[in-house]
């Protein structure tokens, strides 16, 4: 049975993310298995604090404004973002599948650990200051209730969450 290692992201993986996690494992034969959130309910303070310590303006007043995705289009969206992420893998040369999950993650995570060969998760998502700084973020809450090792990156980076 071939080792999975499982992708957790809030976005699509860029080719530099991909790069990333597969050098975590250069000589080694993997497959990846990539989870993503359909979006569709934010909660509006933590989202206007994360816009506003990240300068990210715009997105800030459509938190206020309260545009928030119906589910269909959260889906819809969700569905581009995990086909583009597999089409890196396969750029990369890796076997990747997916899916898109609920907006709380950690019960298809559990799921996807119990069935078996799950060496570790990788969770890439921006930085977040409010999560990440009270550890209510993805990685450190499936850091506490996954029996693998959970690695936190940050989108578009090689920093580590």
């Amino acid at each position: 049975m071939t080792d999975t290692i499982l992708v957790l992201t809030e976005d699509t993986l860029a080719s530099a993310d991909v790069a990333n996690l597969v050098s975590l494992h250069p000589d080694e034969t993997l497959v990846y298995r990539v989870l993503v959130p359909a979006d569709t309910s934010r909660n509006l303070l933590v989202s206007l604090v994360d816009q506003l310590s990240l300068g990210e303006l715009r997105d800030a007043l459509a938190t206020v404004l309260r545009r928030e995705p119906v589910p269909t289009q959260a889906k819809a969206t969700a569905a581009d973002q995990l086909a583009e992420s597999l089409a890196a893998f396969t750029e990369a040369g890796r076997t990747a599948t997916g899916e898109i999950v609920d907006d709380d993650p950690l019960p298809a995570l559990r799921a996807a650990v119990a069935v078996g060969g799950v060496r570790e998760v990788a969770v890439v998502t921006y930085p977040h200051a409010v999560e990440d700084t009270f550890h209510t973020d993805w990685a450190s809450r499936a850091r506490e209730v996954l029996q693998v090792p959970v690695l936190h990156l940050y989108a578009g980076t090689s920093e580590l969450g």
